[in-house]
């Protein structure tokens, strides 16, 4: 990418989209178009079809989707499905029609299956079954990665497809229905606290082992492999080591500064057991993550807004 070509980052106010921003204008990259919501219904056809024909931007990053934790997962699939595949169809056969050079579309770990073995390779892709609570999120993931393909085979377009593993950033989603699970501990350990609450009860056993990546190292990654990576055979983003959902807790609570109880409600959904990303396909390309967990948690509870995080609803 030339630093004066024009960029579309879709979803840009998203947690990946403004990483990817502040990414791009860090490296000097001087025309990236963006449109709120507001603005562009990535839903409608209609309406992505003519942005593209009026921006015509050379490259596209895809980091536009419905998101939430297990819980939003679990009970909205219907929307988590179907909006998913509408958007992902909308952008990708827009830029298709409109002969962009190279597109960079966000899947997810959650692609993978339920029980694949641990690292998760990126040949484990469709090798087994789903994680039934995100099963609807995936199964849309999937329909885009197979269309990015679909396209290189019968069109030749260099659409690559990147599986990041667990996020979370300063812009991250701290609302209690909908957001992950590490931003989803940061409320409410910072709620805990200040409360004075002698304990506090989490979601599942805290055996499930996660692994978590700062989004501003997805970012630098993504810019990395739209420069450095083409192929239409997926890649893992991570760190390559994870910890449990119950040692996250610990870190979080020191991070915070909580020392209460902490427990757990074990008729709660747990998830998948084990996530941990294969990422030897990246490292060997040249890009390692460089953001420590402990570091990124610090960053994340210091810099994030919380002036609404006392609000109890959903705590």
């Amino acid at each position: 990418m030339d630093k004066s070509s024009k960029i579309y980052v879709a979803g840009h106010r998203g947690l990946v989209g403004c990483a990817l921003v502040r990414a791009l204008a860090n490296e000097g990259f001087s025309s990236i178009v963006t449109r709120t919501r507001a603005q562009l219904n990535l839903t409608d056809t209609a309406a992505v079809d003519a942005f593209f024909i009026f921006e015509q931007p050379e490259y596209v990053f895809m980091a536009a989707a419905k998101v939430g934790g297990i819980a939003a997962n679990a009970s909205e699939p219907v929307e988590f499905l179907s909006e998913n595949v509408r958007i992902q169809e909308n952008l990708l056969m827009a830029s298709h029609h409109s002969d962009v050079r190279k597109l960079l579309f966000l899947g997810s770990s959650c692609i993978y299956p339920k029980l694949a073995p641990q690292p998760i390779k990126e040949e484990y892709f469709l090798s087994g079954k789903l994680e039934p609570s995100n099963q609807a999120y995936a199964v849309a993931k999937i329909a885009g990665i197979t269309l990015c393909q679909s396209l290189w085979a019968q069109y030749g377009k260099h659409f690559i497809s990147v599986m990041p593993t667990n996020l979370y950033g300063v812009q991250d989603n701290f609302d209690l229905k909908t957001s992950h699970v590490l931003p989803a501990f940061l409320r409410r350990f910072h709620v805990a606290k200040e409360t004075g609450a002698p304990s506090i009860t989490l979601w599942g056993s805290g055996t499930p082992l996660r692994e978590f990546l700062h989004v501003d190292d997805l970012a630098s990654a993504c810019l990395f492999l739209m420069e450095h990576y083409d192929s239409p055979e997926i890649i893992n983003i991570g760190i390559g080591s994870d910890l449990s959902i119950r040692d996250l807790a610990l870190l979080v609570a020191k991070t915070v500064g909580y020392s209460g109880d902490i427990l757990f409600d074990t008729t709660k959904l747990d998830g998948t057991p084990r996530k941990l990303l294969d990422v030897s396909r990246i490292n060997e390309l040249g890009w390692k993550a460089k953001i420590s967990l402990e570091d990124g948690v610090a960053q994340v509870y210091r810099d994030a807004d919380k002036s609404d995080w006392m609000n109890p609803t959903g705590v």
